[in-house]
Order: C-alpha cells, then structure tokens, then sequence
C-alpha cells in the first residue's frame, strides 16, 4: 500500500473512514476498534460491533489492499452463553487485537459484564473458528495484548487496570495463570498524556526494541482528548521504556474524528509494518474505523527525539 499524506507524524487516508454503520450488512448502533493482521487473501479485521439492544461482538472483515473492506453478515465471536467465560460476557465482546505467535493466531479481546471488565483470550488457526482460551486478568482490567514473542520461555502480556491509569505488563508459563505484574508506563504531569494511558495495538519487534503504540488521555474543559502515542520498549525485557514520544503520533481533527459516540478520540487495536511504513487502523470517536500511515523512522524519531525527557 502507498503512503498517504496529512498533518501528523501519522498520515490519514483521504477516503477515510474506512468503514461506519453503512458499510456494515445489518442494522447496528456502531462499529469501532478493530484488531487486524495479513492474511493470504489480504487483510483481515476484526471489527467491535455495537447490536441495536446495546450488546457488542466482534466480526470479521476482509480487504485485498488493506483499504476497501467487506464486514461479514455473522459474527466471529459473540458473548459466550455457557462456560466459565459466561458470566463475564454478558455485556458484550470487543477490542479485538490480533497477535501470531508459534504459527497460531491469538485474539485478546475485551469482555464486559455486570461484573466489570475482564480480558479474554482465544485462539484460532484461519479466522473460520474460534476458541476460547478463558480470562487471563484480574477484574476490572482492560486493553490485554499479547506478545508476539516470549521472554525467558514465559508469554507477555500488556494490561491497563482499572481505576489505574497506567500500562502494566503481566507474564505467564502456559496462558493461563498470568503474574510477575509490572508497571511499564505511567501518564505523565504536563504532558499531552497526562491523565491516562492504555495500550494500543500488540506490540511489533523492531531493530530498537519492541514498537508500542498507545493512547493518552488528558481532561479539558470540553472533556476528555484521547490522542496515539509511541513508546519503544527494551527488547529482552519489555518492563523497560527505552524511549517514548512527547508529543502525540495523531490527534483527532478531521469531524469524523471528533464527532461520535465519544467525541475527540483516536484509538488503535491493530497496526501492521509494511517494509518501512506502519499501517494504523484506528477507531474515531468511537464510531468508525480509519487509516493512517506513517514511516516508520518518523516514529522512531518523534521516540528517540525525547529519551532523555520520559
């Protein structure tokens, strides 16, 4: 895919979005927030939508160029109605991100129920079935993506729990009992992501380290503005933030950006390094999906720029 151009370090497709509630084959209040990954057909998402009754899950989508998507009439994962994962579940499924690791395709997913939140994880060889795999964070934890690597033989997992506002990193011998939790990133005073953080899409090994695309929160009067961040974190031992941006990677401008069912908000599930481009597919304003690309040597850059100051 060809770069495109804009304002940011990240650039907008011009036809964005890529996909809203038209582009999808049934009635749905929205759609936001899509894992993606290559696939021998293309590309694949998987996309969050929101049913009418307010319940979400998770579909599919596949493009051949990465940009002109077709959404599935059926879901790829709805809320599980037995098992340990029910209860957990009621409320929906959704923030997919994707990760392959050992020639398996694991899906970290956000369930929500009466209880709270939880992170789900499930596995699947071609995207045609799916299995769970059960919750692998403490309650109220939200933004879980996988490693595409292991780290002294253990899995690695990234988390933002809830009411904290910072990233934490958690790992695991067999991908179910998950501990040794460790504080990665913190918001930071003065900042443009000074209130909260979370992460964004799974971590992508680069020859710094491991790429890290997150989001910042920072409270104005109008209410919260919610911009993507990169941080570049050590490559044996990802706890350590080798360098990270101080100014934001891409911030919501554009009307699809900063209207919607949360207004002034950019977010990311799923990017894709292409050569020397990275392809972000990110969600706005919690109400479509977009693209944005960006060399990959500006990101890095707009990281290494400020590795003193973090």
């Amino acid at each position: 895919m060809d770069l495109v151009v804009g304002r940011d370090v990240v650039r907008r497709w011009p036809e964005n979005p890529l996909l809203s509630i038209e582009d999808v084959p049934f009635r749905c209040s929205d759609v936001w927030n899509a894992g993606v990954v290559p696939f021998p057909q293309g590309y694949l998402l998987l996309l969050t939508v929101e049913s009418l009754r307010g319940q979400t899950m998770i579909y599919r989508a596949v493009s051949q160029d990465g940009r002109h998507f077709t959404v599935d009439p059926e879901p790829f994962l709805t809320p599980a109605e037995s098992g340990p994962c029910r209860d957990y579940e009621n409320a929906g499924v959704r923030d997919a991100r994707i990760t392959l690791l050992d020639d398996t395709y694991y899906v970290t997913y956000l369930a929500e129920s009466d209880f709270g939140w939880r992170v789900g994880l499930a596995r699947t060889d071609d995207f045609q079935t799916v299995e769970r795999l059960g919750m692998v964070t403490q309650p109220d934890t939200k933004g879980g993506a996988l490693f595409p690597a292991k780290f002294g033989g253990r899995y690695a997992l990234l988390e933002r729990p809830d009411p904290g506002m910072s990233i934490w990193i958690s790992y695991s011998d067999d991908l179910e009992f998950w501990g040794a939790s460790t504080v990665v990133m913190t918001p930071r005073g003065g900042y443009w992501d000074s209130d909260r953080i979370g992460t964004g899409a799974p971590p992508i090994r680069i020859p710094e380290g491991w790429l890290l695309l997150y989001y910042g929160e920072k409270l104005t009067s109008a209410g919260p503005l919610t911009r993507l961040g990169a941080a570049i974190l050590d490559a044996d031992n990802p706890s350590e933030v080798v360098a990270r941006s101080n100014i934001p990677i891409l911030a919501p401008r554009e009307p699809y950006e900063r209207i919607g069912d949360v207004p002034n908000m950019v977010f990311s599930c799923g990017a894709v390094l292409i050569e020397d481009v990275l392809h972000i597919y990110y969600g706005a304003s919690d109400s479509c999906i977009c693209l944005g690309t960006a060399r990959l040597r500006d990101v890095v850059g707009a990281c290494l720029a400020s590795r003193m100051e973090f």
